[in-house]
């Protein structure tokens, strides 16, 4: 049997093993998968948090289409810099805090989501003035190196006043504490940012774009066929499949990920142990990518 999980990577043989009801579930779970765009901008967000302190540090917006990745890779480099506790000075580190931005631009809402993702209490009736206070002080006291502020483009929700002052205040937060911000969103991202002259000066911004029938499409497809807990080797990296994956989910990437999920589950369940050509088809799609809207509505109104 080892022989025959050749095609899975070491880590993963066992769970190929598993009872069908198992593998089935481990098919939902969460997983990362490294590729070389991944890579890449982790290598990017590395060099971001090793940055020595310089008056007006160098800030990076990446961004794209809905469900290219982007918060995914975030997450990875957070749980790799995660919060600690440090035995020697008997205090918390925590080297990265990342928010989600607030529905609309509004400077005390961002400074609560701030403070709560520090760790820090919140008392009711506290004025901007206090919150922006605080805020400075805890990012100090766990040495924040880096602030990630997710879906950036909801700025535009607010009116032209409330996005100045918002940037405004992102301006000051960087240049106080001299950290690098990192910014996630769609294109409105980065119209958003660009509005202001000098953030837009601070920011390199990295677009993730939808995967074509290339090298490093083949290499994802590879990566997927290493870990997914079939029994047998899948013909992803065949053209035939490949285009087929490509025009089923137009090349986006929770779109794919969901697919083959998707397949993968019919070969276990049908005992065919792999994904072959036939198993892709529209309606296994549009099963996956119902799933995918059912979810975001459900987040929606949550």
């Amino acid at each position: 049997m080892n022989d025959e999980l050749a095609h899975l990577q070491p880590a993963f043989r066992a769970h190929a093993l598993l009872p069908t009801s198992e593998r089935l579930q481990r098919l939902s779970q969460d997983r990362w998968i490294n590729y070389t765009r991944a890579d890449s901008i982790l290598t990017r967000l590395r060099n971001l948090l090793g940055y020595p302190e310089r008056s007006r540090m160098p800030c990076l917006l990446l961004f794209g289409a809905t469900g290219m990745g982007k918060t995914l890779i975030v997450q990875k480099f957070i749980r790799d810099h995660a919060a600690h506790f440090d035995e020697a000075t008997r205090s918390t580190r925590q080297p990265v805090a990342y928010i989600q931005m607030p529905p609309s631009p509004g400077e005390k809402d961002f400074y609560e989501e701030l403070l709560g993702t520090l760790g820090s209490i919140l008392p009711a009736g506290v004025s901007v003035t206090s919150l922006r206070h605080r805020a400075r002080v805890m990012a100090r006291q766990v040495e924040l190196r880096m602030l990630v502020i997710d879906e950036i483009h909801s700025m535009l929700a607010g009116t032209f006043r409330e996005q100045r002052i918002f940037l405004n205040a992102l301006r000051f937060l960087a240049n106080d504490l001299r950290i690098p911000l990192v910014c996630l969103g769609t294109h409105e991202a980065k119209q958003a940012l660009m509005t202001d002259q000098q953030l837009a000066d601070r920011f390199e911004a990295l677009e993730l774009t939808a995967w074509t029938d290339d090298a490093s499409f083949a290499q994802l497809l590879m990566r997927f066929d290493s870990i997914l807990p079939l029994r047998k080797p899948s013909e992803l990296c065949q053209s035939r499949i490949r285009k087929r994956i490509l025009s089923l989910t137009e090349g986006v990437m929770v779109r794919i990920c969901r697919l083959l999920e998707a397949a993968a589950s019919e070969a276990i369940q049908s005992g065919r142990e792999c994904i072959e050509a036939d198993l892709l088809t529209d309606a296994l799609a549009a099963h996956a990518l119902v799933s995918i809207s059912e979810r975001r509505a459900r987040r929606a109104t949550a």
